[in-house]
């Protein structure tokens, strides 16, 4: 889950980079407030990136989603991209807890034939 979720949130690192570009051109927000909110969005997806697997990270995520969406309000296009990126992030959480999964069974499986294949000591 772990490399599909890092790799969503730089994706989003970077468009959130882009927006803040265009939102202080074509916004009456000041240059300041633009950085601010887009600034700390983006570390955010930074530190989100090496923060995934701890609790509550999951749930920082989809908060991170909700507000892409709403900073359509001030650039209308991040509306579609809040969009597609929230269900990146649906994606990357969801097949990536069943590739965990997967992964966990046939480490087990592989655990259990190197068991077997050993030699008894009786």
């Amino acid at each position: 889950m772990r490399t599909l979720c890092a790799s969503t949130l730089i994706g989003e690192l970077l468009v959130i980079g882009f927006a803040g570009l265009v939102a202080m051109r074509t916004s009456d927000l000041a240059t300041g407030t633009v950085w601010a909110v887009s600034g700390t969005a983006m570390v955010l997806c930074l530190l989100l990136c090496g923060m995934i697997n701890r609790p509550g990270a999951v749930q920082v995520g989809w908060a991170l989603q909700i507000a892409l969406i709403l900073s359509g309000l001030v650039v209308p296009m991040m509306y579609f991209l809040g969009v597609v990126f929230a269900g990146l992030w649906w994606a990357s959480v969801h097949f990536g807890r069943k590739v965990d999964e997967a992964r966990a069974r046939f480490a087990a499986q592989a655990a259990d034939a190197a068991e077997a294949s050993q030699p008894s000591q009786a």
